[in-house]
Order: C-alpha cells, then structure tokens, then sequence
C-alpha cells in the first residue's frame, strides 16, 4: 500500500504519522526512532532550559537520524519567551516546526521566509482557518480525546477532523484518541491526510524519559482512568486521574484562579509525575487512547504493528 499524501510530501517522510510534543519527555532518542522509523518525530523546545541546550538536543538529532524532524514549541497565556528558542531552529535549519497552545503568529512570521514546513495544532474549525491565513503549511487538528491540552469546546475527534477538512485548503492531521492502525484508517477516511499521536509514544522504549510507572499507569488505563483539569482557567487539558487531579478539580471549584493553582498545576508537578515516578506528587497528561494502549514497544515496532494492520482493514474493504 502507498501511503503518499499531501503530509508525506510537505514533510519528507514515509509515513503520514507526525509525533507530538510532549512536554519534558521528547528529546532526541524519542524524535530520531520516529523519524527513522518513517514518521516525523519532534523535539519539545519549550522544555529545554536554553537556546543552547536546544542547541544541543537538535545537532543530537542530526546524529542519531538523517530523515526529516521537527521542532516543536508549546507557547502559552504563562509561557516563557519563545524568540531566542525559534531563531535557534533557524540557524539549525531544522526541517519542520510546530506550534502549540497559543496565537501561533509570532512563531510564524518569525519563520516565513525560511524554508522550514510550518505546522500548528488547533482545536477548533476558526483556529484553523486562521492558522491557514497566517501561513500555515498544514494544521494537526486535536478532538476532545486528546492528552494534554485541548480545545474549551467538546467536540471530538471524529466530528472536528471533516469539519476543518471541508473548510480549509491545506492538509489536515487528526489528533485525539488515536494510537493503532484503525485510527490510522479512520482518521483518513475522515480527510486527514496523516496523524499525530502523543499519549501512545509515550509507552514506547525510546521515551527514556517517562518512568517506569508512568508507562505502567498507561498500561492499567481504561477508558476512565483520564480527567479533565484546567477548565476554569479557560486552558483546559486531559490527565491521568490520580489523588493530583482531584485536588486540582477542587480548587477549581473553590478558588478557580491561576494564582492558587499554579504550583499544583505547574510544570515541576508534571515532572515529578512523569520523569520522577511520584504518582503522588504530580499529574501525566494522557489521552483517552491509554485504554487502548497495552505494550510497550520499539517505536520501529509500533510502525510495523499499525502499517500491518491498517493494511489488514485496507485489504479486507477491497476484497
């Protein structure tokens, strides 16, 4: 089967399957076994603690793979400056760049005149056709589903996919809820012509960065074991639920204010969760995919696993 689409062109890849962000968790061993395996992998910028440390995890890739990346950067209403972090991807000349949870405008104008593809995550039908005005090369376009941060509306994967689809011109990536060959399949039956996957890179071997029992916490999910935070903030994102998350939920509805919440909500709480093991002490983002999550596999496994069986139901429709 030919997978050639408008992604696997704009992005020089085999695989119309994009690697998301993953705050504190995509480095250079996790971007380079995507990239190498046949989709895009991407470093997080924004979890870097300096341009030269970026500096460094990208020239890290360039040694590790010779196929195409990316560079993401998580840009926020709390984020830090991001100018010194794009303009060293500039200078890198890094492939493709990605951005994330804020107005991706700065970003892009920064980019415009460099050859760098230029993707952005939206949530919603408007976002995307804003993204499209601004420059954008394609938008990856993540349902109610997904892990991390998510859309204020409710709208699924399922729905969201074909309504950015029919209203814009660039190509579409489907985000949310999947992490197989079926939602490989489906997401292009919708229009998109590729996918992105956070939560399912996470339980794979080159996430050397995500502990042992995050990985195990993925495992032992069901299609319950995630939740809702940050909803009164206006930034509403998906985790794992655990004694973190309550506590969170109820200060939400006692003192929904970013001021009060900030430590609970804050990325050292991320990490001690999800590179330190204390389950305890912090939140794991996670999509509701985790309940169809139930190996921990080579990121090449992985590939050969969905590739096979999206072939399987390609196959099976045509006979």
């Amino acid at each position: 089967m030919k997978w050639n689409t408008r992604v696997t062109e704009l992005l020089n890849i085999k695989y119309p399957i994009v690697q998301g962000g993953l705050a504190y968790l995509a480095y250079a061993d996790l971007a380079a076994a995507v990239s190498n395996a046949g989709g895009l992998g991407q470093i997080t910028a924004m979890s870097l603690g300096s341009p030269d440390e970026l500096r460094k995890e990208i020239q890290r890739v360039k040694q590790l793979t010779d196929k195409a990346f990316g560079v993401n950067f998580a840009i926020g209403q709390h984020g830090r400056p991001f100018v010194d972090m794009v303009q060293v991807a500039i200078d890198e000349k890094v492939p493709v760049i990605s951005v994330t949870g804020g107005n991706p405008k700065g970003v892009l104008d920064m980019v415009k005149d460099h050859p760098i593809k230029k993707l952005v995550l939206v949530a919603a039908r408007r976002q995307a056709e804003k993204a499209e005005e601004l420059g954008a090369d394609a938008v990856m376009v993540v349902g109610q589903e997904g892990g991390g941060h998510l859309g204020r509306g409710d709208v699924g994967t399922l729905v969201l996919t074909p309504q950015v689809v029919d209203h814009i011109s660039i190509p579409v990536i489907a985000s949310g809820g999947i992490g197989d060959g079926r939602g490989l399949m489906a997401a292009l039956s919708l229009g998109a012509e590729g996918i992105e996957m956070g939560t399912r890179f996470i339980a794979t071997k080159e996430c050397v960065d995500a502990h042992s029992s995050y990985k195990q916490a993925l495992l032992d999910a069901d299609e319950n074991a995630t939740t809702v935070i940050k909803r009164s903030l206006g930034t509403p994102a998906r985790a794992l639920k655990n004694e973190w998350t309550e506590r969170i939920l109820e200060l939400e509805s006692t003192q929904p204010t970013y001021e009060a919440m900030k430590d609970m909500i804050s990325g050292q709480a991320n990490k001690r969760y999800i590179a330190d093991g204390y389950a305890s002490e912090g939140f794991g983002w996670a999509g509701q995919v985790a309940a169809r999550i139930k190996t921990i596999p080579t990121v090449e496994e992985l590939f050969t696993t969905m590739i096979t069986e999206a072939e399987e139901i390609r196959n099976k429709w045509l006979n």
